[in-house]
Formats: C-alpha cells, structure tokens, sequence
C-alpha cells in the first residue's frame, strides 16, 4: 500500500510544479542592499520527477487492482 494516495500525490506534484514556474520567473532579486534567493531549481526538479513517479505507480497499482480481479461462475441447472 502506498504511503500517500493518489489524490495527495497529484497535490504535491502540482505544488512542485508551481515552485518551479515561480523560481524560474527570477531565481534571485536584489531590494536596496538585500539580496534574496529563492529554493534551488535542482532540488525542485527532483521532486518533480519523484512525485510524478509516484503518481504514476500508484496509477498502474490502482489499473492492476481493477484487472486482477477474480470471478466465479456458477452455473444453474
């Protein structure tokens, strides 16, 4: 079983995805005196790749639940 469901999967995944449209808008900005960096875009593409992994496995788990189901006929006199 997963340590997550599809559904939460899916919301990090989209989450990451938002981070990575945001740092590569500026990854760093300059106010007065003060400059800021935002979170590394390396890290932010890993999460990427594993939550769309994730999303994935769960996915192909789910479609191999619904296949592997067994049915048992009975038949009538």
């Amino acid at each position: 079983m997963a340590a997550w469901t599809l559904e939460q999967a899916r919301t990090h995944l989209n989450a990451w995805l938002e981070a990575e449209l945001t740092v590569t808008s500026g990854q760093e900005y300059t106010i007065g005196s003060r400059r800021l960096t935002r979170a590394n875009l390396k890290e932010i593409r890993e999460q990427i790749v594993f939550w769309k992994n994730e999303v994935e496995k769960i996915e192909v788990s789910s479609k191999k639940k619904a296949r592997n189901r067994i049915y048992r006929i009975v038949p009538l006199d």
